[in-house]
């Protein structure tokens, strides 16, 4: 079975073709949080700075990559925080 961490890194990868992507799972900060789970892979922060973002406002960019992880949102993961970098 696939990790998500591993599933949401795939998907944006061959969604958006980001220059720069980290995906870290912060699930053991939220222990015993709503949502969290045991084996963690609920809580995610993102960072990307893609091409296919640049030129949409902060809603737009949340929505495709909420779109992009939309089975993932679903499945398991409780909290998805997304930070869009621009590139310098």
């Amino acid at each position: 079975m696939t990790s998500y961490h591993t599933r949401i890194e795939t998907k944006l990868r061959e969604r958006f073709q980001p220059a720069f992507l980290e995906v870290l799972d912060e699930s053991s900060r939220h222990a015993g949080h709503s949502g969290w789970k045991e084996g963690g892979e609920t809580h995610f922060r993102i960072r990307i700075s893609a091409p296919a973002l640049d030129g949409l406002n902060r809603v737009a960019q949340h929505r495709a990559i909420n779109e992009a992880l939309a089975d993932e949102l679903t499945e398991r993961v409780h909290a998805l925080a997304i930070e869009v970098i621009r590139p310098s």
